[in-house]
């Protein structure tokens, strides 16, 4: 089995990767006299051309991830009197502040765009971020220091990722932030939507502490509309974001939803981090397929069942608003905790198994660990028994179109027996106790492309209140929303964000790190023919904020395989998992991460390989004296030599050099 993509073959038994210059079955070479020359003089000679890698055009926070990778791996280096890890640390948190938690549960949309998979794997991105994140925390590295005080303050309704996010990235540009949140810790889904296991709470906290630390005041137990009116706030603070994220979950859309013993996902993972849940029934249905059902389904499996304590809550009432204020199933005695045994527990999912939204790692521990997965089915109806609590969820197979709606199959009705259904189907926000006016009608908060509340000014908003997403998505608002604040406390327009809205290697900034900054431009003598002047930076273009680099710009040939450093995952079985809130996931080592960052291909930006020096018939390439290289200016080119073979750029792993001189 091979991939047919141009120049690429890789057999999987052997994972041994080969190049040709034609695609599968293909006979004819490139037209080379073309683009190489006309009669004797030559027609294009080589220049630089800097563009953004898929893996950073496909992550919705917009980390510079190839950047830190590239430290990583020791390709760039820090400025003098920093290690790599720290200058790896401010590069990845240039973008993101939570490097340790995303490393962990990121479903790494980069990592489904990295260009290395049109050869074998792609690399390994979040475990790389992980190693960043943890070692911050280990070695205790600070955020960038705050911005010079603007003298403006900032309301930050919601302390999840997006609220917090803002909130660092405005105190770096001088600004005084408040986050309000209703809750005793802040952290939103970070903390109450995900469990411990998957985001360790010390991790979590550290991650939070170092945006404290940098001068964030809190309200915390404090509820907007409640306790503190919209109207306070407009008279106090000069700009309001929201934050809110989306706390309520729909309930199923069938007949008898509504049964006391009938929950939403949200509320469910919420009761259980906020250790108001010790056990569940001895059967529960899950219904969803993105990764909060997955949650829910592993906690219910992981806390199992007690008979005992079950007949007492049952005996007291406690077993589940409908509102999710008390689910219940909470056992004090150490004793009873002691008796509970594994719960049947059961997800559903509109779409098969291998096309559920859920990570594909996470659903095959969920399985690994006894959940039973039943994929292209749909509820029909709750079946109530004689008190209106639910004893099982009709369902059916069914068929699901492109727009994502379920036909139900005629005939395939059946049941499940259920003690407790837990709806995970989709989440909207919670607009009660003064703050109807900012709802949409849906559940939501219209934005604008700016992240501006629609005819409020002065209001601003980000997060899962938009719409829900990823966490990475919410802190990639919440980067945009603290642009959109600062130019609006500034009194400036809004100008429009680039095609390629995310962070990118700045060279002018990496210049002037090395203290090779060009020279202030002198408008005087004869400016005809600058290519001495040294107050430009030459033959070099930046068009990442306008192109991604896909793989049939780079020389693949250059690559053989190199295989995956691997976290270790601790993966346990249905007899195992009874009581096991373990971390599942374990950091790389030092030489890992480096080993693993190395397999990076640097799309779009020189790595300094030396193909383009050692194959240059004419020794036309030549390396940039030390004194002035940095990263990006590793080579050059002597235009007296050239004579446009195009060499270099064929032989140019990366794509970085383009044959644009002469057009």
């Amino acid at each position: 089995m091979s991939a047919a993509v141009e120049g690429v073959n890789v057999d999987n038994d052997s994972k041994k990767i080969s190049f040709c210059r034609y695609e599968n079955d293909g006979s004819e070479f490139d037209a080379w006299k073309d683009y190489i020359f006309q009669a004797s003089w030559s027609h294009k000679c080589p220049t630089y051309i800097h563009r953004t890698p898929p893996c950073q055009g496909s992550c919705p926070s917009g980390e510079e991830i190839r950047g830190w990778l590239g430290i990583i791996r020791g390709m760039e280096k820090p400025p003098e009197g920093m290690d790599f890890e720290e200058y790896a640390f401010l590069r990845s948190t240039n973008a993101n502040p939570f490097p340790s938690v995303m490393g962990r549960v990121c479903p790494a949309p980069c990592q489904t765009g990295c260009n290395r998979n049109v050869l074998e794997d792609f690399v390994g991105i979040n475990s790389v971020e992980q190693f960043i994140g943890d070692t911050a925390l280990a070695k205790g590295y600070k955020l960038a220091p705050p911005g010079a005080d603007t003298g403006k303050k900032i309301a930050i309704v919601g302390g999840g990722p997006a609220g917090l996010a803002a909130a660092y990235q405005l105190r770096r540009r001088g600004h005084a932030c408040t986050v309000f949140d209703d809750h005793a810790e802040l952290g939103g889904m970070m903390m109450y939507g995900i469990p411990g296991y998957r985001t360790p709470r010390d991790m979590l906290q550290g991650e939070i502490k170092r945006i404290l630390d940098m001068g964030v005041e809190t309200r915390l137990n404090t509820r907007v509309g409640r306790d503190v009116s919209m109207a306070d706030l407009e008279k106090d603070y000069d700009a309001i974001l929201w934050a809110l994220g989306c706390k309520s979950g729909r309930a199923l859309p069938v007949s008898n939803s509504d049964a006391p013993n009938c929950v939403s996902g949200v509320d469910f993972l919420e009761q259980f981090n906020q250790k108001d849940m010790d056990f569940v029934p001895k059967k529960v249905v899950v219904v969803g397929g993105g990764d909060t059902s997955i949650d829910v389904a592993s906690v219910a499996r992981r806390l199992g069942y007690n008979h005992i304590a079950e007949e007492q809550v049952k005996n007291t009432g406690q077993d589940g608003a409908a509102d999710g204020s008390q689910i219940g199933y909470v056992a004090h005695d150490a004793a009873l905790l002691g008796a509970r045994t594994g719960a049947k527990v059961t997800l559903t999912s509109l779409f098969p198994i291998e096309n559920m939204t859920a990570a594909e790692h996470e659903v095959n521990d969920a399985m690994r660990e006894g959940v039973d997965i039943q994929g292209s089915v749909m509820p029909t109806e709750v079946v109530l028994d004689e008190n209106g609590r639910a004893k099982a969820l009709k369902m059916a197979k069914c068929t699901v179109d492109a727009k994502g709606i379920p036909t139900k199959v005629e005939g395939s009705d059946y049941e499940i027996e259920a003690d407790l259904i837990v709806s995970a189907i989709g989440q909207y926000g919670d607009f009660s106790d003064g703050l109807e006016d900012l709802n949409n009608g849906r559940g939501f908060i219209e934005a604008d492309p700016f992240y501006q509340v629609k005819d409020r000014p002065g209001h601003f908003v980000a997060g899962d209140i938009i719409r829900p997403h990823l966490l990475t998505t919410a802190i990639g608002h919440a980067a945009v929303a603290a642009d959109t604040i600062d130019r609006y406390l500034a009194g400036k327009d809004q100008v429009k964000r680039p095609k390629v809205d995310v962070r990118h290697f700045n060279l002018l900034a990496k210049l002037g790190e090395a203290h090779l900054e060009p020279e202030t431009f002198k408008p005087e003598g004869d400016l005809r023919g600058t290519a001495e002047s040294k107050y430009a930076v030459h033959n070099y273009e930046d068009r990442s904020t306008q192109e991604v680099i896909s793989p049939d710009i780079l020389f693949l040939g250059h690559f053989g395989f190199s295989p995956r450093s691997l976290r270790e995952e601790v993966h346990i079985s249905e007899d195992e998992v009874l009581g096991h809130f373990d971390e599942r996931i374990k950091c790389l080592s030092t030489e890992q991460a480096r080993a693993e960052a190395t397999r990076c291909m640097s799309c779009g930006l020189c790595f300094e390989c030396d193909n383009c020096v050692i194959f240059c018939p004419q020794d036309a390439v030549k390396h940039t004296p030390k004194k002035e290289r940095t990263t990006g200016r590793y080579v050059f080119t002597d235009y007296e030599r050239c004579i446009g073979c195009h060499i270099c750029y064929d032989v140019c792993p990366t794509g970085y050099i383009n044959m644009g001189m002469g057009e």
